[in-house]
């Protein structure tokens, strides 16, 4: 729109020249020329748009919206026509209490009452995108900042709605995922009723009140004690159990021995002995006749 402007006043600057003194007069048609040149060049670069990887442009003329988008790269449309950037590719939206980390500075996170009463603070990221051939209803019906006007309200809209079915400290346990399943599907309906496809909903934190949090892990350090207990007693019952097999295994073995000593056994492994100790070739002194028939052994040192 800027050439054409320039354009237009270089076209009318020809007319104006025409009428001043010789000198300048003769310029008029170089004027005229020129800004011809300038409007054309106008007309065609506002009759062309580029649209980049990423994005699709909504076309509108004097307040009327065309229903077909733009894709990427060139396209011509009408010079008078205003042409709007919608970006495709995935976004996010995130509130957080912590500063600087959300869309909006300062404690942004969602705060909800759970069914016991207690406030439960839910840090939140939502991923999405649009549906490109929703573009022109997106734009006609909610503007280009629908990321203000539907991500953000409806989110923290359906997440209070649904945190009153759960307990504080269900939310912060064992029945999160069912949580996030829930208001991922209440959010899901109403995205793709405006034209937004909701990708993924990231449940960040859950903060309990100090009160809570203090019951919990003292629950937490009660059940972990039972368990290290339950460890140590089956332990003792295993240590148990194997020293009663021990005895067992030992009084069987002296059972067995018990049995088979007879006396010709007895008899037997003496006269073994005497012959080894015979063949020995320390001093000795070898009394035969002993009690028991056992040899009585003294050193002639």
């Amino acid at each position: 729109m800027f050439i054409l402007f320039i354009g237009a006043l270089i076209f009318m600057a020809g007319f104006f020249v025409a009428n001043a003194s010789y000198n300048v007069s003769r310029y008029s048609g170089i004027f005229k020329i020129a800004g011809v040149v300038i409007l054309l060049l106008g007309i065609v670069s506002a009759g062309v748009r580029q649209i980049d990887a990423g994005t699709i442009g909504v076309q509108s003329v004097f307040g009327k919206v065309d229903p077909e988008v733009l894709e990427n790269g060139l396209n011509f449309v009408n010079p008078l026509a205003e042409v709007a950037i919608f970006d495709t590719k995935t976004q996010n939206y995130t509130m957080s209490a912590v500063t600087n980390e959300g869309e909006v500075k300062g404690d942004d996170a969602i705060r909800v009452l759970s069914a016991d009463g207690l406030e439960v603070v839910i840090d939140l990221t939502v991923l999405y995108k649009i549906m490109p051939e929703k573009a022109p209803n997106i734009f006609k019906g909610i503007g280009t900042d629908y990321k203000d006007k539907i991500v953000r309200p409806i989110t923290r809209t359906r997440i209070r709605d649904n945190a009153v079915y759960y307990d504080a400290v269900a939310l912060y346990s064992k029945r999160r995922d069912e949580f996030q399943t829930r208001i991922y599907q209440t959010i899901d309906k109403d995205f793709k009723s405006r034209g937004l496809i909701l990708e993924q909903l990231l449940i960040r934190n859950i903060n309990l009140p100090e009160s809570v949090k203090k019951t919990i892990e003292s629950k937490i350090n009660a059940e972990q004690d039972a368990q290290k207990m339950e460890f140590v007693l089956q332990k003792e019952k295993q240590e148990a159990e194997r020293k009663r097999v021990e005895a067992r295994g030992i009084a069987d073995y002296q059972t067995i021995i018990a049995l088979s000593l007879t006396e010709r056994q007895l008899q037997y492994e003496s006269i073994k002995a005497q012959k080894e100790l015979a063949a020995s070739p320390n001093s000795k002194i070898v009394i035969i006749g002993g009690k028991g028939n056992m040899p009585l052994i003294m050193s002639d040192k």
